[in-house]
């Protein structure tokens, strides 16, 4: 957890202090960059308004570095442009001060849950797609086209999988945005849109005759059969 707040530290100390969970603290940005680098996390409880680094560096860092641990934002801001921010940055969940205890442990268990699966279902499925030019290794999470890898973010590469795990299968902007960032993100489906823009960017040859990313008019977005 990273958190400036002496008296939030303590008390979410508290109700982590069991045998579920390991809780470590760090009270400024670069703090975090450290901790971070040196030990492996199952969950990161960010806040935004940090020391040093803010809470929205640190999430842009860790997603450019292709870290995959969960990310859960939590900060004093409201506005929706910060959440929509800290969703494009990676950040999976959101929650804005005063936040309930209970409701803080639920999405904590949630998102642990989730990664959990994610773990799971990578591990029991095919370790590579191939289509085309287009080449996804799951277990490696990597993606390149023609030989080249694709720097994708963390985001980028979990929508593209999914897409083309269920070749033929339309996905609604709504059904997308659950199952990459969750329920608390309902109602920023135009961030899909966006990210699906960046995708075909990176991998489409003719933008105005897409291969791999179809668009389903009036419903969502598929990839190619």
């Amino acid at each position: 957890m990273v958190e400036d707040d002496p008296e939030i530290s303590e008390l979410l100390t508290l109700h982590f202090d069991n045998n579920l969970y390991a809780l470590a603290l760090a009270s400024t940005g670069n703090e975090a960059i450290e901790k971070i680098s040196a030990e492996n996390y199952d969950l990161i409880i960010l806040d935004i308004q940090l020391p040093g680094k803010n809470g929205l560096e640190i999430c842009k860092k860790l997603r450019e570095d292709n870290s995959q641990t969960p990310v859960l934002m939590l900060t004093c801001r409201g506005e929706e442009s910060d959440k929509v921010l800290a969703l494009e940055l990676g950040a999976d969940d959101y929650m804005t001060k005063p936040f309930g205890i209970l409701e803080l442990l639920a999405r904590t268990r949630a998102l642990l849950r989730r990664s959990d699966m994610n773990y799971i279902n990578n591990e029991q499925s095919a370790n590579e797609i191939i289509y085309k030019d287009l080449q996804i290794d799951k277990n490696k999470r990597k993606a390149s086209i023609k030989n080249n890898r694709l720097d994708l973010t963390a985001k980028e590469f979990d929508l593209l999988l999914l897409l083309a795990s269920n070749p033929g299968k339309t996905f609604t902007r709504e059904e997308l945005l659950n199952k990459i960032w969750g329920l608390t993100f309902a109602g920023y489906e135009h961030t899909i849109t966006a990210h699906i823009n960046r995708l075909r960017i990176k991998i489409e040859t003719n933008l105005t005759y897409p291969e791999y990313i179809l668009t389903s008019w009036g419903t969502g977005y598929r990839f190619t059969e």
